[in-house]
């Protein structure tokens, strides 16, 4: 597998969870570089087939030469279309790794790291309308502080938001970097912790640049068509949030996590449960990958009820 581009975590636990049948056709809706694709690749057989999804263009350059393997370059909100368009109505399992491949936290330009001093973009893919520059000029105080609670639990998060407005009003004219936004928040955090507050404030404006939870909730949702009786969910995330999503939809199939029962007082959720409390990474695992540090892995099974 590949090392230079991203180190998949939790590998053997995650293609585990799905169960691989040789002949099956699979989904890694984050292709990224191809570590995931490729330990699937290793399982399935001649007639298996496997559909990577990834929207950032640096990811085509990890295509693996399989004729087994067709990487679709869009986001994985939409796989249930792309997949219908390669003739593919159902599938015999679905893994998302999400959050941010290694790769595009060590390219400075992107604007997703607190290393070195880029332009702040921030952008998974770069066709979408708006990076974090553009985000930052458009929000209003109210709607970024929440934005710095919701999904970077920040302290006193309109502090984050006045001083980032009060500093716009000064450089409303240049194009914002990565390291303006560290020179504007770096005074705000606590003591000790001023690494640990920029990446929780660089983490909060790149989901919602990207609205990661919006497209994750899609991904959810789709799964109840795309999964064959059967078929396995496995999904990988970073942040409590997504997990929480995650937890919710495969205990009840609905992203609120209220299970529905029929006129007998019977459960009617569509999927059996493969992992009680979400997996996470062993010691080691975490010495040699940072990254698996904050990941929990949940994985579940399409019931009957998909028949």
């Amino acid at each position: 597998m590949s090392t230079t581009y991203h180190v998949p975590v939790l590998f053997d636990a995650s293609l585990d969870g799905l169960a691989l049948q040789p002949g099956g056709t699979y989904v890694d809706c984050t292709f990224g570089g191809g570590g995931h694709s490729r330990g699937i690749l290793e399982r399935l057989g001649p007639e298996g087939r496997l559909f990577g999804f990834d929207c950032d263009p640096d990811a085509a350059d990890n295509v693996p030469d399989d004729s087994r393997f067709h990487l679709i370059p869009e986001n994985f909100r939409f796989a249930s279309n792309f997949l219908r368009l390669q003739g593919v109505q159902q599938v015999d399992g679905i893994l998302a790794d999400l959050g941010v491949s290694s790769h595009q936290f060590d390219a400075e330009n992107r604007g997703f790291s607190t290393r070195g001093d880029g332009g702040l973009d921030m952008r998974m893919d770069p066709r979408l309308a708006e990076g974090a520059d553009a985000l930052l000029r458009r929000m209003e105080a109210e709607e970024l502080a929440r934005l710095f609670r919701q999904f970077g639990e920040l302290p006193q998060p309109h502090k984050a938001a006045r001083a980032i407005l009060n500093a716009l009003a000064e450089e409303a004219d240049d194009t914002l970097s990565t390291g303006w936004l560290q020179q504007v928040l770096g005074p705000l955090a606590p003591p000790n912790k001023r690494n640990q507050y920029l990446a929780q404030a660089f983490q909060a404006l790149r989901i919602a640049v990207n609205d990661e939870l919006g497209a994750l909730a899609d991904l959810l949702r789709a799964s109840l068509r795309l999964l064959k009786p059967g078929g396995r969910l496995v999904v990988i995330s970073y942040h409590s949030l997504e997990d929480r999503m995650v937890k919710r939809f495969m205990r009840a199939g609905n992203l609120e996590g209220d299970i529905q029962k029929d006129f007998k007082g019977r459960a009617l959720v569509p999927f059996d449960k493969v992992t009680g409390k979400a997996l996470v990474a062993g010691p080691e695992e975490m010495v040699q990958n940072p990254r698996s540090r904050s990941a929990r892995l949940r994985v579940a099974a399409r019931n009957t009820l998909a028949a």
